[in-house]
């Protein structure tokens, strides 16, 4: 074969493996690999146009895809060679989908393995030596990875060599119960990740002492009992992320940033989001900020008789913050003395892995499926962010769940991670495009929010900016941007891990790491973060403290605890964590 007809035929092979991948690995998803029926399991459905249409031809360089055509040859035959020889001291490459011992002693399972193996090594390699724009590599690559974690050996029965063996040794028992769970979860509509009749919100689950203080169809506002004989004058405010419920930040009294705050003697506030239904399918961008995170700083403000507070916005709640304060600050008003940012993208210039799902004919799909009204299903958001590792938020559960005929162990982060919540079409369709598409919140006085030409250079109060190293969510570079969007003084701290274990960091678990710098490089992004980290200073365990001193020099002095929730206008309506958490989707 000559070497161009080599290329197209390696370009075929991929551009029907990626066009395959694209829209019926969904479909292998939805059935969690098992072909028979799961019609009540949601599928991510990423909206774009099929791959076939939407992606340029594929090139490949010329002395690449030689290179891999040889390699694969090579590995191909060594590979048909040791199973012509039986032999059994070739043990499989680490995976550990495949480290059981059943998987070496059944030859069967162990040849799938390595075959399967080194297939994707090949695709995965040939995905890597594309030729084109950046997006395009991307979406390539993610399709592929997305198509071989469907098809893996260990996803059916008939080539697990551990499942049987379980199968065997249980007498039947482990398929039974595999059939019940995989009954169990049609009836809940998604993959089971942990055993979720062991938790309940606000038994075992965002338990710190609390109570409601105001109500709107928006959301729930918290005020927490203080912990200290005395408080900080100045209150502050959490405002988590709408896309899921707050008590990432309450799983347990050990773990729980809410409770951290008021043993520091913080008068802590909560936005506890409503979980949208169909009377809130109209609602907008517009209306989150002003009936909601302006609404709850005000509030805030009338209970304590503060004239200034401090606030904190978790991953979406850092955007609405942002938003939110520069409004405030074009109506003339600067009611925040200072604004903590966790993982939160300003500029919108660099959002990893999610970049992909986003281009005008995704975007415009939405606006016109939902942009006048709608729901953007819970299930549909949890599905997509659980796709973005596939092996081990689906795959790993479809295993253990169906084939093996396991129940999940308790844990609380999955729990939450499973508890998923809706938004308004309205809401999603003009965040998709004025965020991640156009990118349009961070260029001066071009928005228009709430009547106000948003300018972020507005908003000059002192700023804690912080990102987590692996963050796929929020990019550590894009949560450095915000350094550069952000006019006033500003301390940017960057823990370990990712974007939730990152945050989720208590110091009483002395765990992981974290960098500081006092100095903000400030040249061309994405760059800027890398040239910061090069001075960046290592310290050992969570980065709480260190947000704990800086918030104190902003949070006044000491006065005496209040006795009671909120005041005379703001009476406690319920106590804490509130209805609206515990609505599902």
């Amino acid at each position: 074969m000559n070497s161009d007809a080599s290329r197209g035929h390696a370009a075929k092979q991929l551009q029907e493996t990626v066009g395959a991948g694209w829209q019926q690995a969904m479909d292998a998803m939805a059935t969690a690999g098992l072909a028979a029926g799961f019609p009540a399991l949601q599928v991510p459905q990423f909206n774009l146009p099929p791959f076939p249409q939407a992606l340029p031809a594929v090139r490949f360089d010329p002395a690449r895809l030689q290179a891999l055509q040889q390699r694969y040859l090579e590995d191909a035959a060594e590979l048909w060679n040791q199973c012509l020889r039986s032999s059994n001291d070739a043990p499989l490459a680490a995976d550990r989908r495949f480290s059981a011992e059943a998987w070496q002693v059944n030859p069967v399972s162990k040849f799938s393995a390595a075959a399967y193996m080194l297939n994707a090594r090949t695709l995965m390699s040939l995905a890597e030596a594309v030729q084109g724009d950046a997006k395009t590599k991307a979406r390539v690559r993610f399709a592929v990875e997305q198509w071989m974690a469907a098809t893996a050996p260990s996803n059916f029965m008939a080539l697990n060599a551990e499942a049987q063996q379980k199968a065997i040794s249980s007498q039947g028992e482990s398929i039974a119960q595999g059939l019940a769970n995989m009954l169990h979860d049609m009836k809940l509509g998604h993959v089971s990740m942990t055993d979720e009749s062991i938790f309940e919100v606000g038994k075992n689950v965002a338990t710190t002492e609390g109570a409601v203080v105001f109500e709107n169809e928006f959301f729930q506002l918290l005020e927490y009992k203080p912990l200290t004989a005395k408080v900080h004058e100045r209150p502050f405010l959490l405002i988590p992320p709408c896309i899921n419920k707050f008590y990432i930040l309450d799983l347990q009294p050990d773990n729980s940033l809410i409770r951290y705050a008021v043993a520091q003697g913080h008068r802590t506030f909560v936005v506890s989001w409503r979980n949208p239904d169909e009377s809130m399918a109209g609602k907008t961008w517009d209306d989150y900020i002003e009936h909601a995170a302006i609404k709850a700083i005000e509030v805030v403000q009338e209970i304590t008789g503060a004239k200034t507070i401090n606030a904190l916005g978790f991953c979406v709640g850092g955007t609405i913050l942002g938003t939110a304060l520069a409004v405030l600050a074009a109506r003339g008003k600067k009611p925040v003395a200072s604004a903590t940012f966790l993982t939160s993208l300003l500029d919108f210039t660099d959002t990893g892995i999610l970049d992909i799902f986003i281009d005008e004919t995704s975007v415009r799909y939405r606006e016109t499926e939902m942009g006048k009204g709608g729901l953007l299903k819970g299930q549909e958001l949890a599905s997509t962010f659980s796709f973005l590792r596939p092996n081990d938020l689906v795959w790993n559960y479809v295993v253990g769940n169906y084939l093996k005929g396991e129940t999940p162990p308790p844990f609380d982060l999955l729990y939450w991670n499973s508890d998923s919540t809706n938004l308004p079409g309205p809401f999603y369709a003009w965040y998709l495009r004025n965020t991640y598409l156009e990118n349009n919140l961070v260029k001066p006085r071009h928005t228009v929010v709430c009547d106000q030409k948003v300018d972020f250079g507005l908003a000059d109060m002192p700023a804690y900016i912080y990102g987590s190293r692996e963050d796929h969510i929020v990019p550590i570079g894009g949560a450095y941007a915000s350094t550069r969007v952000l006019p006033g003084k500003k301390r940017f701290v960057m823990g370990a891990s990712g974007h939730i274990a990152g945050v989720i960091n208590p110091p009483a678990k002395n765990k992981r790491s974290y960098w500081t710098r006092d100095k903000l490089p400030q040249g061309k992004f994405p760059e800027a973060h890398a040239d910061w980290f090069k001075g960046a200073t290592e310290h050992a365990g969570s980065w709480w403290p260190d947000w704990a001193d800086w918030l104190k020099g902003y949070a006044g002095k000491q006065v005496t605890a209040p006795k009671g929730y909120g005041n005379k206008k703001y009476r406690a309506i319920e106590p804490a964590p509130g209805r609206y958490v515990k609505v599902k989707a």
